[in-house]
């Protein structure tokens, strides 16, 4: 095993950890009191902000991009909730979407126009509306995408197939497209190169802060960069993409680069998030490269200029991924699982998953219960290949079970201190294979009920 045990705590040690525990609920009570309130969120009216909030970074102006955002009325209060994204021309753009039975409106025209020929060349513009996701609304909802693209390409000079369409919030509302319509020569008046934290707020649902990240590389020797925004709280247990992410580079890759990117990258970022374990039905990542960097352009798979941007796209997909944990409706404990020891990367996968959408599991969390005989659980329900009598459990550094028992120096009161963590680390080997793998979720708290109780109103 790589996992060394846990070294016994002195009896000092364990005096001063049970005095600390008989005292935490008094201390607990105190530090609430005294605390300051949690300030609103931007999305949702009522939703205080995740206490494990991310700042929004400084994002780069990206030659060529401009973007502008309005309050277009999909929400009764007051907030942006419409963005849109130009771009220069040449930019190209790729995407990878929900694999959800019941996709949205938007999903499907962005898969048709990318899939046509010569799809994802000269895209313009991204149109995003919140608080209406034209899901499950049929051929009312197709036509009101198609609208929208049409009187976008109208208002820009564009195409309708140069245009891109996402939208999140409720389904089974047909999107009322004049709403954007009427706001789209204030979108065009308001284009600006640094809007990118208005666009990451105009994009929330309930989501409780923005999410941005960006990166920087060279492709022969030329900087190049990379910057993103995502959305995403509750519904997270991506297929294929995350809520909504939208990535922008300025790079000189060709459509089919930036789909093979995308797709290698997006089964160790987006897809290894869970919140809640449900999969939406709107979630869509897109990439778009303006090709302003002076860089040269790449047009073939796997060219080996593309090694440096590679890693900073994964890690600009990365940030934004765990960014969409730490805000997940009602969290309040990051969490990363990792299994290894497994009989290959699909089986670690699918035990990691398991732990990490176990609603007890989670419960235990929120509760800093370090409960790992609800991990057994988890992993012995997916009928993937486990040694039960080598399996062994890790807290952080520390032991909780080996060789399929409880670890002989189990130490109750380490275990609970080390619970009290914003950030989480479990990990599990099963001894059977050498594969392994990573998700990352959050805990599961009364506050997911409360706000998914009231969603609609």
């Amino acid at each position: 095993m790589s996992h060394p045990p846990a070294k016994p705590s002195s009896t000092g040690h364990m005096i001063e950890a049970a005095i600390e525990k008989a005292l935490d609920p008094l201390t607990s009570a105190i530090k609430r009191a005294t605390q300051p309130a949690s300030k609103p969120a931007a999305g949702k009216p009522g939703l205080m902000i995740s206490p494990l909030a991310v700042p929004f970074p400084e994002l780069p102006v990206m030659g060529g991009v401009e973007i502008a955002t309005a309050r277009a009325g999909f929400y009764k209060h007051e907030r942006d909730d419409l963005v849109v994204f130009h771009f220069p021309e040449g930019a190209n753009c790729a995407g990878v979407f929900t694999r959800h039975k019941v996709g949205s409106a938007p999903v499907d025209w962005c898969k048709k126009q990318l899939d046509a020929e010569k799809g994802g060349e000269g895209v313009r513009l991204m149109v995003i509306n919140a608080g209406c996701a034209n899901a499950f609304t049929g051929k009312l909802g197709a036509d009101a995408a198609r609208r929208t693209a049409a009187e976008a390409a109208k208002r820009f000079g564009c195409r309708q197939r140069d245009v891109m369409l996402a939208s999140t919030g409720v389904i089974g509302v047909v999107l009322d497209d004049s709403k954007i319509t009427a706001k789209l020569p204030d979108i065009q008046a308001g284009l600006s190169p640094d809007n990118w934290a208005k666009a990451g707020s105009g994009i929330m649902t309930t989501d409780t802060f923005p999410k941005g990240s960006t990166a920087e590389c060279e492709i022969e020797g030329v900087k190049v960069r990379i910057s993103g925004i995502a959305k995403g709280s509750g519904m997270i247990a991506p297929d294929m993409a995350t809520m909504l992410a939208f990535i922008v580079t300025d790079a000189d890759i060709a459509p089919p680069v930036l789909k093979a990117l995308l797709n290698l990258h997006v089964r160790t970022t987006f897809n290894s998030v869970t919140v809640d374990g449900d999969t939406s039905t709107n979630d869509t990542a897109l990439i778009f490269a303006t090709g302003t960097s002076g860089a040269p352009r790449i047009g073939r798979v796997g060219d080996r200029r593309l090694k440096d941007f590679s890693r900073a796209l994964e890690q600009v997909m990365l940030d934004l991924a765990h960014q969409l944990v730490k805000d997940g409706e009602g969290a309040t404990k990051f969490v990363k699982i990792t299994v290894d020891g497994a009989a290959s990367p699909a089986s670690a996968r699918k035990l990691a998953k398991s732990i990490a959408d176990s609603p007890l599991v989670k419960t235990a969390i929120a509760g800093e219960d370090a409960n790992w005989g609800r991990i057994v659980m988890a992993v012995g329900k997916t009928d993937e290949a486990v040694d039960r009598d080598r399996l062994a459990i890790f807290f952080g550094p520390h032991t909780a079970a080996v060789d399929g028992a409880p670890a002989t120096d189990y130490n109750e009161e380490v275990m609970s201190a080390y619970m009290k963590n914003d950030e989480i680390d479990i990990t599990v080997h099963v001894a059977s294979g050498r594969a392994s793998a990573t998700v990352w979720t959050c805990d599961l708290t009364k506050r997911y009920i409360e706000i998914n109780g009231d969603y609609r109103s």
